[in-house]
């Protein structure tokens, strides 16, 4: 994924969760995290991401 790709991606996930609403963005990430990690098929990888996950933004990249 090129840069402008994730700025696009990002962009997109930001709008989506002003529309969904405080109330309803934990449930949104939830499905789409599970939505992503099917798309992987690959177990250890989703853990390590799940893993990664924990650390600080900084840390992870």
């Amino acid at each position: 994924m090129t840069d402008s790709d994730l700025d696009l991606v990002y962009t997109t996930l930001c709008n989506t969760l002003t529309l969904e609403g405080e109330a309803q963005a934990s449930l949104y990430l939830a499905r789409l995290a599970l939505l992503c990690l099917t798309e992987l098929d690959d177990p250890r990888r989703a853990l390590s991401l799940i893993e990664a996950a924990k650390l600080p933004v900084a840390a992870a990249a």
